[in-house]
């Protein structure tokens, strides 16, 4: 029978003895069945190098398999005790400036020191040596938040190291680096290091090479703690959690292949709908890194987010009544193999003392750790779906390196962004109802009807012609502007824009116009400001331009046809609305309606300019579906199971209620289950 794991991180030795056994009491209450152990815990596991306390861990252990909690047991590798940066401060991490940090927080440590792998393989062994066989374990959580950066002498031999496997000699380097220019020409390899702060703007094809490389340098630290754990005993998993933010150096899509789960960390930033689509983003990347793993996909879980508040910038706001459930089913709809949290019960004292936790520091007796239980009693219930895909209807390319890339301070727009470009895109599919993979154009593509390029900065050859491939087989693509700029070192294509995407596309951009916001352009697709660009069409037709102004009559938007499909290019940003429109009216064209650039213009009452209202997300194996309607809005939510593809007799399996005549209220949530309308 499948299980959907519920829990969170749990942290007994930060507290007295009769406050750990009220916990096994209240998990039960909630119904957690599994919790993260041992996160932060070096210090007391290993007090002085070598020596050993496993004691305090011992007791939890036991006690959790008593009450029927699953342990993921985390190697504490992300936090070295004091006695460790003491004794080895040459494997502490040093900033771009120069500056070696010590102990005193959290992430102090340099994944290139002999000193400090040496360590985590001794504390790492021990753990495995005594608790892998335990009847506990279910899960082996290695380090935490992979992303810390270091400018180390040990960084820098490593670095060269990577280098030459990535580009051979230094002749080959060089011109990957474009060192000609600014004299930054290397003649020895001792020349090369970490990209240091420097005088003014640093190379960024040696900033991209240095992220590429912190990847690989952490990924080698994973997989060194992956392989003592798997010798101990290879039947039971290993994962780490993946951390998400511009910190983060790590390209999951290549982690996605060495976890036996792919395992994401997941905090918005906004509140009330922007929240619950961030969150329906978080959940699609993760799903799509854990299915698009070459050879074959593996399952996904929510490893950790915050019960009860959202931490936008600057402060730490209350979810509302629901969000909890609401937030924690979006993942479970989307694919993932349950709901935990950062963490059980919130800290009194630390630098994360005003951390959520699922007990609050109001006690049980609170609405937190209500809905937590209320959370905890429904997961059982859905737990049906565990093992049925989700199936999507829309694709968008997403690419770390590119966003790294696009962290340079030279490009001729600061606004320019590829997270925030795709986001939007993902935000208004969503709001429009489709459900969306993320994909990397370098590996052979979904044949979804609608794939959208969303200011993918490096491109590839290889990514060019499968989205080639893409179009000639049916598909309709959609390329936003700063696409196809840079091969994959980071050099310009030359020859005018978009690079890569030329031929595909069908146009030729001579001149990219960045223009004040105060610039409005009317080209009747909607309100643009701040970017537009000189395209010449060269066998696309263009179906929008520029209405009046200096640019009257150029293109802003067009279409090329090729083999049984179509590439569009958009040269200018629009506003979430109008973009909402242009996708709709586009992903009709594709069905095989046409359109013209009044089709693509939001009219008046576009749900986009609204409250998304009700998220619906299907997963579907064999004939049986389950269809989860999370209703984000104020208003009840009336179902139609025909509208819905639901045959006769499908139930709310929340409330075993019909689904025929059933209303879901505002803040609230069903998930339909049934066969499939013949």
């Amino acid at each position: 029978m499948s299980v959907l794991w519920f829990g969170g991180d749990h942290n007994p030795e930060q507290w007295p003895e009769e406050v750990r056994a009220q916990d096994i009491g209240l998990m039960r209450r909630a119904g957690v069945n599994l919790v993260t152990v041992g996160v932060f815990s070096w210090s007391l596991l290993e007090p002085r190098e070598g020596e050993f306390d496993f004691g305090w861990l011992d007791r939890e252990m036991d006690r959790l398999y008593g009450a029927g909690v699953g342990v993921a047991l985390a190697t504490p590798t992300a936090s070295p005790p004091p006695w460790f940066s003491t004794a080895h401060p040459d494997a502490m991490p040093v900033t771009a400036e120069g500056v070696r940090l010590t102990h005193g927080s959290r992430d102090t440590y340099d994944v290139t020191a002999p000193a400090y792998r040496a360590a985590c393989e001794r504390i790492v062994r021990a753990l495995a040596e005594r608790y892998s066989a335990h009847p506990a374990l279910r899960l082996w959580h290695v380090h935490n938040e992979y992303g810390t950066w270091s400018h180390s002498v040990h960084a820098d031999r490593a670095f060269r190291e990577w280098l030459r496997g990535r580009h051979g000699g230094l002749a080959a380097l060089n011109e990957a680096w474009t060192t000609a220019f600014w004299g930054q020409h290397y003649s020895d390899w001792e020349q090369v290091r970490t990209p240091r702060a420097t005088q003014y703007l640093a190379n960024p094809a040696h900033v991209l090479d240095f992220r590429r490389f912190l990847s690989d340098a952490m990924l080698d630290h994973y997989l060194a703690q992956r392989g003592v754990l798997r010798e101990a005993n290879p039947a039971v998993p290993v994962t780490t959690n993946l951390a998400f933010g511009d910190w983060v150096p790590v390209d999951p899509w290549k982690w996605a292949e060495h976890v036996d789960l792919v395992a994401v960390d997941d905090y918005p930033s906004g509140t009330g709908a922007e929240a619950a689509a961030q969150t329906a983003f978080a959940a699609d990347l993760a799903r799509s890194y854990a299915a698009r793993v070459p050879g074959g996909h593996r399952p996904w879980l929510l490893m950790e987010q915050a019960a009860g508040v959202v931490y936008t910038p600057g402060r730490t706001v209350a979810k509302a009544p629901g969000e909890i459930v609401r937030h924690s089913l979006s993942h479970v709809a989307r694919g993932s193999r349950g709901a935990m949290f950062f963490q059980w019960r919130a800290s009194r004292g630390g630098s994360e003392q005003w951390h959520a936790g699922m007990v609050p520091h109001a006690g049980p007796d609170s609405r937190i750790f209500r809905e937590v239980c209320e959370l905890g009693s429904l997961l059982p219930r859905v737990a049906g779906a565990a093992e049925a895909p989700v199936p999507a209807d829309a694709a968008l390319t997403w690419d770390p390196e590119s966003w790294w890339a696009m962290g340079a301070a030279s490009l001729p727009d600061s606004g320019l962004d590829h997270l925030s470009a795709v986001r939007q895109v993902h935000r208004v599919l969503w709001r429009s109802g489709r459900t969306v993979d993320l994909v990397r154009p370098d590996r052979p593509l979904p044949p979804v009807p609608l794939l959208v390029v969303s200011s993918l900065y490096l491109l590839s050859d290889e990514a060019a012609a499968h989205l080639t491939d893409y179009v000639e087989r049916g598909g309709t693509l959609v390329v936003t502007p700063f696409s196809g700029i840079a091969d994959p070192r980071g050099t310009v294509r030359t020859g005018g824009y978009p690079g890569a995407l030329r031929d595909l596309l069908g146009v030729r951009v001579e001149e990219l116009r960045p223009a004040p916001d105060t610039e409005l352009f009317d080209t009747g697709l909607g309100p643009v400001r701040g970017w537009t660009e000189a395209v010449r069409t060269t066998g696309a037709e263009a179906v929008a331009v520029h209405r009046s102004g200096p640019y009257a009559g150029e293109p802003v938007l067009t279409r090329n046809r090729r083999g049984a499909g179509s590439a569009w290019y958009l040269s200018v940003r629009l506003d979430d609305t109008a973009l909402g429109a242009l996708l709709a009216g586009v992903g009709a064209a594709g069905a095989g309606r046409d359109a013209t650039a009044a089709d693509l213009r939001p009219g008046p009452g576009s749900p986009l300019g609204s409250d998304p209202g009700v998220e619906l997300v299907r997963r579907v194996e064999g004939s049986l579906t389950w269809v989860f309607a999370l209703n984000h809005g104020d208003a009840p939510y009336r179902v139609d199971p025909a509208g819905l593809g639901l045959a006769p007799g499908a139930v709310d399996l929340l409330t075993d209620a019909a689904a025929e005549g059933l209303t879901v209220r505002g803040g609230g949530v069903a998930v339909l289950h049934g066969r499939l309308s013949p």
